[in-house]
């Protein structure tokens, strides 16, 4: 349904919830959501061009969110990436169409709306603390910051 674009800002942004005063190295962020560290350069880029997440450069550089995660939707991350919008006149220019679309279109409208309202309801926080059997990113919960503080800090406690 959606592209793998999509999926990999997703998996990105929920890990980075997971560590929010943290600066996740890229390397790290590719390992544990399994995405090629080139492929998710580039949406590391679309995601700090809509001002979901910041970086810096260098050895102790990396990314985190812009804001808490309780105020990031799905939404604004499928739309970091990828667009969703509402289709309000005939997308073939049908002048005797007006506002009124078609049955094909219609359905298209329909499916927007809904993943406009499902994903503009929920929130990275949302994902990470929803009691579940498993969590985003295969239990990353237990893991995120471990794994972050010791890569960061050298091992050290």
């Amino acid at each position: 349904m959606f592209s793998t674009t999509t999926e990999y800002a997703m998996r990105a942004m929920a890990w980075l919830a997971l560590s929010p005063d943290t600066l996740v190295p890229t390397t790290i962020l590719a390992d544990k959501t399994k995405v090629p560290p080139h492929y998710l350069a580039k949406v590391l880029q679309q995601l700090a061009a809509a001002e979901l997440i910041k970086g810096r450069r260098g050895v102790r550089g990396g990314y985190k969110l812009t804001r808490p995660a309780d105020q990031v939707t799905l939404l604004d991350v499928v739309r970091s990436v990828a667009e969703v919008n509402r289709i309000t006149a005939c997308p073939l220019g049908l002048e005797n169409h007006g506002p009124n679309l078609c049955p094909l279109h219609k359905r298209i409208d329909n499916a927007a709306k809904n993943i406009i309202d499902t994903y503009g309801g929920v929130t990275l926080q949302d994902l990470i603390s929803e009691p579940a059997s498993s969590k985003p990113l295969c239990d990353a919960v237990t893991t995120a910051k471990l794994t972050v503080s010791a890569t960061i800090g050298g091992g050290r406690k």
